[in-house]
């Protein structure tokens, strides 16, 4: 469980927080029709704003350029660097590539913006390392499911995985990556999965009833970095509660065994019960309490040094803006509680935009899940789910598995 004390580090060790941003950002659009939709990310900067969570001094609010071919490189394949920008100056599609695919339509732009979401994440990842800042945050970043050489799940190019590049090329020796997406991180998990100075952890809702399909329990690393590799592949319909009480089984102990010197986290909203793309039903207040359990866990294990992206999300108006308004919160050092009054200015231009009524006051409930701790009950199949994972891989890392 995440201890009292790494919550009392959080209060004590405020410090300068990047936040990527730019509306440039927006540029990353397959299109009318599609889920991925740039208006989440619009929501999500207006709300911070009309919050004033940007404002205070220690924010830097920082644009970025896309990243030149040499940076993309540390990641993908060339010849796919060369295919993403074929199709993104002369409309040529590449199925083989994952390109002009129903996930990953071809749009004119599409190499400029991806790598700009590429450059953000990277660029975060040297800023916490260098010590210029204690946390960074790319809400446009979180792209998991590329791969080396293939788009895939509305994924380019994989800022997530650039991010853990820049750590290690700029000399971090142990990097955590926890992806808390409904969707399986399989693009960073493949990237990584033989290098031992990296841990990727992924708790989502199982391969068996959702894309892409992978990040089963027995999934643990390649055979240079047994371990390296956790999976939590939970049940349809879930809950928040059960969410909660399945990452306080596996994260903490995990990355205390890891000892990583920085964390990178993955929060993905589309685990919330309106999102149309999952089975999952966690609630904005689990998300916010996750969020809060990562940046303690940042403090305790990792100095602080925290790299915290965006990802998956399609409930554009109800869902998104205010999980992520709640992870920079979070951030900068000013949380939010249980409930969020919700500025004026900004509903009503989500209605203007949108025709979507908000309400005045969104609840973020203060969930009284069951920790882990409590014990576990055999017929739960979440708590099935949990224990498959510890005896899948605690022994790799050390850890005794009993539960």
């Amino acid at each position: 469980m995440i201890e009292p004390v790494a919550r009392e580090l959080v209060t004590r060790c405020e410090g300068p927080v990047r936040v990527v941003w730019s509306p440039e950002l927006l540029a990353y659009d397959f299109g009318r029709g599609h889920p991925m939709a740039p208006t989440r990310l619009d929501l999500t900067m207006r709300l911070a704003r009309d919050l004033g969570l940007l404002d205070a001094p220690a924010v830097q609010v920082v644009e970025v350029q896309a990243a030149p071919d040499r940076v993309l490189e540390l990641v993908h394949d060339p010849a796919y660097v060369a295919a993403v920008r074929a199709a993104s100056h002369g409309g040529r599609v590449d199925p083989a590539r994952g390109l002009g695919t129903e996930d990953d339509p071809v749009f004119a732009g599409m190499h400029e913006a991806a790598a700009r979401i590429f450059a953000g994440s990277y660029d975060a990842a040297g800023a916490v390392w260098s010590g210029e800042v204690r946390h960074a945050v790319n809400i446009a970043g979180g792209m998991h499911h590329a791969q080396v050489g293939a788009a895939s799940g509305f994924c380019v190019y994989n800022d997530a995985a650039a991010a853990v590049r820049r750590l290690l090329d700029d000399g971090a020796q142990r990097v955590a990556y926890v992806d808390l997406d409904a969707h399986h991180g399989d693009g960073v998990e493949s990237i990584f999965w033989d290098d031992p100075r990296v841990l990727t952890v992924s708790v989502h809702q199982s391969g068996t009833t959702l894309f892409p399909g992978t990040g089963h329990a027995v999934d643990t690393g390649g055979l240079a970095a047994p371990g390296s590799a956790v999976n939590v592949a939970l049940p349809p319909r879930t809950d928040g509660a059960r969410w909660l009480r399945a990452i306080d089984a596996v994260v903490p102990e995990v990355l205390r065994a890891f000892r990583p010197e920085v964390l990178v986290t993955q929060h993905g909203c589309d685990a919330h019960g309106d999102d149309p793309l999952s089975d999952l039903d966690v609630s904005l207040g689990a998300q916010r309490t996750a969020a809060a359990w990562m940046h303690a866990l940042a403090h305790e294990v990792a100095d602080g040094r925290w790299v915290a992206l965006g990802g998956g999300g399609y409930a554009v108006v109800r869902v998104v803006p205010f999980a992520w308004a709640a992870l920079l919160a979070e951030a900068v050092h000013r949380p939010f509680g249980t409930s969020c009054a919700v500025p004026s200015g900004w509903r009503e231009q989500v209605e203007v935009l949108s025709g979507t009524r908000v309400p005045a006051v969104v609840e973020l409930d203060d969930l009284d899940f069951r920790p882990w701790s409590g014990g576990y009950d055999p017929s739960d199949d979440v708590d099935r789910a949990v224990a498959a994972t510890r005896t899948a891989v605690f022994p790799l890392l050390g850890i005794d598995p009993h539960y």
